[in-house]
């Protein structure tokens, strides 16, 4: 049986072609001077310019290094799932493959996850060199994050992370998912989080492959990963209490409307016609959605019946 590497440092890669040299280098640097065994694993997102032939350049050079390449851009997250499944290391890092991540931090971050017991350290770029208009909107989406999550860090989507090998082995990085891996594994049962300071370089090459459209998705992603973490096995609590509670509210409304009017033609008082009364359409529309909710809570519940990790659990000891 082969030895298990101390590190693997999974970068995910797109027209990255001029730092990829001096990335993988300053990584190799790192490993030696701590007496660390390692790999490098560089995952080409479909990069247009000369990335992967760069890639099969060091492959010569550095025998530590394995490359996969997609043969379209399928986006960050699915650069990591594939870097996840690959890895072999005890410790497994992320980081960027524009240089603003420093592999200097690898030691230390290693030993958090080691000798104080941290199933995930994320790395924060306390100091940024981003331009404002960069980082107001990250402070306010931290904000929000930690806010919905309970997790106190303060970067989430920063690309220097290191893992425990079971973590990133348990969870599933799917869609724009890999800024809330965080989240993600504190579903899954890894609770232990850390953060560590991090120093952030200024970007050497090239530009951004992020947009500000990545502030919609990162919200639209926030609701997605809360919603599923507390109902993805079972969304009739969701959909059935919330559809419960509408049909009984329209019901008891639309009741109430027709009791008042049967009241006031017993006494003889002026009452207008049910029809002619904007409460009670609302209240039937409240009946009909909450009709609507306990029937997608309870579909939900037939396809997940079905789904093959249902009975899937993270067993952190037996004997």
């Amino acid at each position: 049986m082969s030895t298990r590497l101390d590190i693997s440092v999974v970068v995910p890669l797109y027209n990255e072609e001029e730092s990829l040299g001096e990335l993988m280098a300053w990584i190799d640097r790192v490993a030696k001077a701590n007496s660390l065994t390692y790999e490098v694993i560089m995952i080409d997102d479909g990069s247009s310019d000369d990335s992967w032939e760069r890639v099969l350049e060091l492959k010569e050079q550095y025998a530590t290094l394995r490359g996969i390449r997609f043969a379209r851009n399928y986006g960050k997250s699915a650069a990591l799932y594939c870097g996840f499944e690959a890895a072999e290391g005890e410790v497994v890092f992320t980081m960027d493959a524009d240089l603003q991540d420093s592999p200097d931090e690898i030691p230390e971050m290693r030993r958090m996850i080691l000798e104080e017991g941290y199933d995930l350290v994320s790395g924060w770029k306390k100091k940024r060199y981003d331009p404002i208009g960069k980082r107001l909107p990250s402070k306010f989406f931290n904000a929000t994050a930690r806010l919905v999550s309970g997790i106190k860090l303060h970067d989430f989507n920063c690309g220097l992370k290191a893992y425990r090998r079971k973590v990133v082995k348990s969870i599933e990085v799917y869609g724009e998912m890999h800024r809330y891996i965080p989240i993600l594994a504190k579903h899954a049962g890894f609770k232990r989080i850390g953060e560590k300071v991090v120093q952030h370089q200024e970007r050497k090459y090239g530009v951004s492959k992020f947009g500000m459209e990545r502030m919609i998705k990162g919200y639209l992603d926030l609701i997605s990963v809360t919603f599923m973490s507390r109902f993805g096995r079972s969304p009739m609590y969701f959909f059935g209490g919330l559809g419960t509670i509408m049909f009984l509210v329209g019901g008891i409304t639309a009741v109430w409307v027709i009791a008042n009017k049967l009241y006031c033609q017993a006494h003889d008082m002026y009452v207008r016609a049910v029809t002619d009364q904007p409460l009670f359409f609302v209240a039937i529309l409240a009946v009909v959605l909450g009709v609507q909710l306990f029937l997608a809570g309870f579909l939900g519940e037939l396809i997940n019946r079905r789904a093959p990790e249902r009975n899937k659990y993270l067993i952190d000891d037996k004997f």
